[in-house]
């Protein structure tokens, strides 16, 4: 296959191009370089298999002969991001969403979007299956995120329904694993940092939140056979191992071998505002339709991430 990537020069589009060009397909890599980093592509660059072009997907989008599939990674993904970025972050989930539908519309490419967990808002179901509709709030801070990918989802489902557009999506949980960025905002990624400085890690309110997290290679597998599959409608990929964040943060602690404590404080900032109590997916969908559970500990995962980030504090 020739396949076009969207958001490549980022965390999850960079592991997914390796893994495209691992399989033996081509890849079209584009990036605007708002949130992505060349360095996560570096070592694709001259391969004679993979292309990047920069671009921003909110914008007309031409790619010149056949593309067999279309994988839309392309948003900012952490509070952080889209609280710096709020309009990009809305543009390239609405405008961005409706270019690359058409342009696999155009080329007869399968279309796979990337869709979040954040669909799901602050629920009240836990854990999440794919029915339930979710609990959001459109006009608070994280709405620029939530409503972005909402509507992303409705607008995939709308060119299926009228064009016959082969289209999947993709509900991706927590993930984590080399290629994050320090200053990400996100939880691992600052526990990770806090834990090698030997710094506290900070933890808002009491820490009984909770979420579930997966590496990055389950995450790369479950996306790989969902386009692969004939399955029409949204699917969860991520790990239904429910933990406290601060269980989380004493695992960071551990595997790190650091002597960092952890530092209660009150959230004022309005990146958490509307934080989700808790968040774990249902997967059995994922089971039955993609043969797909996650298979990376949390412990090895954990090992091999803060490892990547040692070189970086």
């Amino acid at each position: 296959m020739r396949v076009l990537i969207t958001g490549a020069a980022g965390f999850l589009g960079s592991h997914l191009s390796d893994r495209f060009i691992h399989e033996g397909h081509s890849v079209v890599g584009m990036d605007n370089l708002i949130t992505g980093n060349m360095d996560n592509i570096a070592h694709l660059m001259g391969h004679d298999r993979f292309e990047f072009i920069k671009h921003d997907v909110s914008n007309y989008i031409y790619v010149a002969g056949s593309l067999d599939a279309i994988l839309h990674f392309a948003s900012p993904a952490s509070p952080n991001d889209y609280l710096m970025y709020p309009i990009p972050t809305l543009k390239v989930g609405s405008l961005g969403t409706h270019n690359t539908l058409g342009l696999a519309k155009n080329k007869k490419a399968r279309y796979l979007l990337a869709s979040t967990s954040e669909v799901y808002g602050d629920p009240l179901v836990n854990p999440q299956p794919e029915t339930y509709w979710g609990h959001v709030n459109p006009i608070g801070p994280r709405g620029v995120y939530d409503e972005a990918k909402r509507f992303a989802e409705a607008m995939t489902l709308a060119y299926q329904r009228y064009h016959g557009l082969e289209t999947r999506i993709v509900r991706i949980f927590n993930t984590y694993g080399p290629r994050m960025r320090l200053n990400d905002g996100r939880v691992v990624p600052n526990f990770i940092h806090q834990a090698l400085l030997g710094e506290p890690l900070t933890v808002y309110g009491d820490g009984s939140q909770t979420r579930s997290f997966q590496y990055y290679s389950d995450l790369v597998e479950g996306i790989y056979r969902l386009l692969l599959s004939d399955e029409p409608l949204p699917v969860n990929i991520g790990n239904p191992y429910e933990m406290t964040i601060l269980d989380f943060a004493h695992a960071v602690v551990e595997v790190a071998h650091s002597k960092s404590e952890v530092k209660f404080i009150q959230p004022e900032d309005e990146r958490v505002r509307d934080d989700p109590k808790m968040r774990r997916p249902d997967i059995s969908k994922a089971k039955r339709v993609l043969d797909w559970e996650p298979q990376v500990h949390l412990a090895d995962g954990l090992a091999q991430t803060i490892a990547y980030f040692r070189d970086k504090v």
